[in-house]
């Protein structure tokens, strides 16, 4: 919207510029988050939105009358910063916008289900991942007819890449969904999801930059994506309105995030890796939620596996996703976060890493 208005219409030069605009959305967003987290803490607890205790779950986890879908916060702040600082001519943005609103959208009803039809299970695993499939399908659907590049690359080898054709539609698509469910199941402890979401952000912010900055892109063999560019104002507006968040959720949080806040930043990071063409460093930079997806996946089909053959089913873990196998060893919890979060910088240093390893 300024965008449009103080540079397309008043030819105000400074805000063309993609760096000034991402140093503002980010601040945009901090601010906003931390001017409104007061009103939403409040409806939240007037309207008795409280986290639903899983009786499974560590007794260390288990915490009560703390309020959840504060990723409604996340999402006001980062949309407002979108369509201030952003050019909403771009269809990355709306694109991004899309993703934001309907997995959001999606979390809330989960998060609804839990919190005030007191229901721990929220919507089945099969409709949510129903809804997951039918968005992320019409955003990579929406790329493929528009014409954007089907091409697949990988890091460090340059002149490694091949066409997907028709079979991008199911990668994007399994790109989207993956990134989605791994924050979801990394969202478990204070503070845990938000921290490799900020590092994750920040090195999508950089490869954005340069993917649409046709001679960075050239220089660095990365692939050139016009319009790119906007989703580093994206990525930097959603670091400002997770660190206003984390202020409050980290240990002993104020509040939780919910499904509303981690089905829609991870579809967010998912997306914003296929337009950029950098999948591949989404797995590396994002690396913590991919072992958290891990270890469910083992665990599940370990003990699917020993119950088949012993006739008593097994595990490999205390209990699944990870940080819970660290509970169950007696880490406290914000040992836990604190470390996984060093984790997550020392991957993002490496998934930045990959700029100049070509």
């Amino acid at each position: 919207m300024l965008y449009i208005l103080l540079y397309q219409v008043l030819g105000i030069v400074l805000f063309k510029y993609i760096t000034f605009r991402s140093i503002y959305a980010a601040l945009t967003a901090m601010f906003v988050g931390f001017l409104l987290y007061p009103y939403f803490e409040r409806k939240l607890k007037d309207l008795q939105f409280k986290q639903t205790i899983k009786e499974y779950l560590p007794e260390s986890h288990k915490k009560k009358n703390v309020p959840t879908m504060g990723g409604l916060l996340i999402l006001t702040a980062l949309l407002i910063a979108i369509f201030l600082w952003n050019n909403l001519l771009n269809p990355f943005v709306w694109v991004v916008i899309f993703v934001l609103v309907g997995f959001g959208a999606l979390g809330f009803v989960d998060d609804y289900i839990k919190a005030r039809l007191k229901n721990p299970e929220g919507l089945s695993e099969r409709v949510k991942f129903t809804v997951q499939l039918f968005l992320a399908f019409g955003v990579a659907l929406f790329l493929y007819e528009s014409g954007f590049s089907t091409e697949l690359y990988f890091p460090v080898f340059k002149e490694l890449h091949f066409d997907l054709g028709l079979f991008f539609i199911p990668w994007a698509v399994f790109v989207i969904v993956g990134t989605s469910n791994a924050v979801n199941l990394t969202d478990g402890l204070d503070g845990l999801a938000i921290g490799p979401v900020i590092t994750t952000s920040f090195v999508f912010m950089v490869f954005s930059y340069v993917a649409g900055n046709v001679k960075l892109a050239k220089y660095l063999h990365v692939p050139y994506v016009p319009g790119a560019g906007e989703l580093a104002i994206v990525c930097a507006a959603l670091i400002g309105a997770s660190l206003a968040f984390l202020w409050f959720n980290a240990y002993p949080a104020d509040v939780f995030m919910g499904d509303v806040g981690s089905l829609s930043l991870g579809a967010l990071l998912g997306t914003v890796a296929v337009l950029t063409k950098q999948e591949f460093v989404l797995a590396i930079a994002g690396g913590i939620f991919v072992l958290e997806t891990l270890s469910v996946i083992i665990q599940r089909y370990y003990f699917k596996y020993t119950k088949k053959k012993y006739g008593e089913g097994r595990r490999i873990f205390k209990m699944a996703p990870l940080h819970h196998h660290f509970e169950k060893k007696g880490w406290e919890e914000p040992k836990i976060t604190v470390r996984f979060w060093i984790i997550s910088i020392i991957l993002a240093l490496i998934a930045l890493s990959m700029l100049k390893i070509r």
